[in-house]
């Protein structure tokens, strides 16, 4: 099995709790297949930014190659200032900020994700939910993990979803381990 490490980047540089005085939280779209490259601008200028991956498999005839893609493509997450802001727009990596109106919500969306990737989270990209039911996980790896299920019939897929971009990424659970905690919204 092969890797490509050159495309390596860290996800989190940073934190990803709600912006101080003098900082916003923005969603920035970035040109074609430039995520990782405005990345490492940001972790050049020491500019907080997260940018979710995905690891993914290439299988041809003699080899398999495994690499990680963006979990949002053609975004990514900052906590910048207006002069870090510059600095990103000059880049020539992005195309667009989208700034985030309620940094609370979207930091807890992205703390969700992110701790469900530390604890070993095999994420797939997912619908993005309109109307579901709230649900915390009260046992297994994820536990303490809150989101998403369609309906009640199939609550053995729990979505998580970055409301700002309406795009979310989705995770296999057992039924047992899902407790209903709001409702139908």
């Amino acid at each position: 099995m092969s890797s490509n490490n050159k495309d390596e980047i860290q996800e989190l540089f940073g934190d990803l709790k709600p912006a101080q005085e003098g900082f916003t939280w923005y969603a920035v779209r970035t040109k074609p297949r430039c995520e990782k490259k405005l990345a490492k601008i940001a972790y050049e200028y020491k500019i907080f930014y997260y940018l979710p991956l995905l690891d993914s498999e290439n299988r041809y005839k003699d080899r398999t190659v495994t690499f990680t893609k963006p979990m949002f493509p053609g975004y990514i997450f900052v906590k910048c200032d207006l002069k870090q802001k510059r600095i990103l727009t000059i880049s020539g990596y992005s195309s667009h900020f989208i700034a985030v109106p309620r940094d609370n919500v979207l930091t807890a969306e992205l703390q969700e994700i992110h701790s469900g990737k530390e604890k070993g989270a095999n994420y797939r990209i997912a619908k993005f939910l309109h109307k579901g039911m709230r649900v915390k996980l009260i046992a297994g790896p994820l536990k303490g993990m809150v989101g998403y299920v369609e309906d009640a019939k199939n609550i053995n897929k729990i979505i998580l979803k970055i409301s700002l971009l309406k795009q979310a990424v989705s995770v296999s659970v057992g039924s047992d381990q899902i407790k209903f905690i709001g409702k139908k919204v």
